[in-house]
């Protein structure tokens, strides 16, 4: 396994000097609204996620590096969550190059250090959950390639034990996290938040025989929202669905001969149960009414 020594990149994190206006205002606690977001990364890939203390800063941010046969240096970043992408570059200081993603929550996610952007400084870009937003480099004050990576409260303040992929990395953790962002299949271009649109963020899905349902909810508005994807043989047309129930409420279903995805199903559910689920071919998932609130 090839990888930065401990002291090496502990040295780079205690040498980071922060302008003023990127510093947090306090350490904040656990949120339960990061609890959807992926690793911001390509399906499948490994890499340590590592939550220093003391001496990181801002305190509760993670470094993600190499883990075994994945090297991350130059490795594709992804959003972790839909939003608005804002890109910045710092320079030689730092974080570099540096994206910050503001969700429709208002929370907000940064990823710094990159080696390239998908955009220059200055401009925006609406992002689903999986959209690449540039590639792992160690710009501004890092002296190792690694991805420099927040989750922030609507407050600003950093969250100090998040969570990606359903794992959370409190202070002082280290933990080999696998993404599953991006995974909607090989070869199909879409994402379900791509399909749902913005403000829409994955909250639950199920595998099919040759693909996955998802269920997502936007929580601005209060809507869910159920896609089908295929990740078998995409492009090829086959029967699919996807459909949406709110407890006490009719269902709604879109079905036919798609090569992609069926859907996208939504509905305004704001403290409701849902039942949702969805079929491709003579494979099918139902879920009990769950998800209320």
């Amino acid at each position: 396994m090839s990888m930065p020594r401990h002291t090496t990149l502990r040295s780079a994190v205690l040498s980071l000097t922060l302008a003023a206006a990127l510093l947090p205002q306090a350490p904040a606690a656990h949120s339960a609204t990061f609890a959807s977001h992926k690793s911001p990364f390509n399906c499948g890939k490994t890499f340590y996620a590592n939550n220093w203390s003391p001496g990181h800063n801002p305190s509760g941010s993670i470094d993600w590096q190499t883990y075994g046969g994945d090297e991350i240096n130059g490795e594709t970043v992804r959003a972790t969550a839909a939003g608005t992408a804002y890109f910045n570059d710092a320079g030689s200081t730092s974080y570099g190059k540096w994206v910050e993603v503001r969700h429709g929550d208002g929370t907000r996610t940064r990823y710094a250090h990159l080696a390239t952007m998908v955009r220059a400084a200055g401009a925006t870009l609406s992002v689903g959950q999986g959209t690449a937003i540039g590639t792992v480099g160690s710009t501004g004050g890092s002296s190792a390639p690694h991805l420099h990576y927040e989750q922030r409260t609507s407050s600003g303040t950093v969250d100090t034990s998040p969570t990606v992929d359903g794992v959370t990395v409190s202070l002082g953790q280290k933990k080999a996290v696998t993404s599953t962002n991006s995974c909607g299949g090989s070869g199909n271009p879409y994402t379900p938040e791509e399909i749902c649109g913005a403000g829409y963020t994955t909250i639950d899905s199920a595998a099919l025989t040759g693909g996955r349902t998802y269920l997502l909810y936007n929580s601005a508005n209060g809507n869910n929202c159920v896609t089908t994807l295929k990740t078998t043989a995409p492009g090829t047309e086959a029967s699919m669905s996807a459909f949406l129930e709110p407890q006490g409420a009719s269902r709604t279903t879109d079905s036919g001969s798609y090569g992609y995805y069926a859907g996208p199903v939504k509905r305004t559910a704001a403290g409701q149960c849902v039942k949702w689920g969805g079929s491709i071919g003579g494979s099918s998932y139902t879920s009990p009414f769950e998800h209320c609130g």
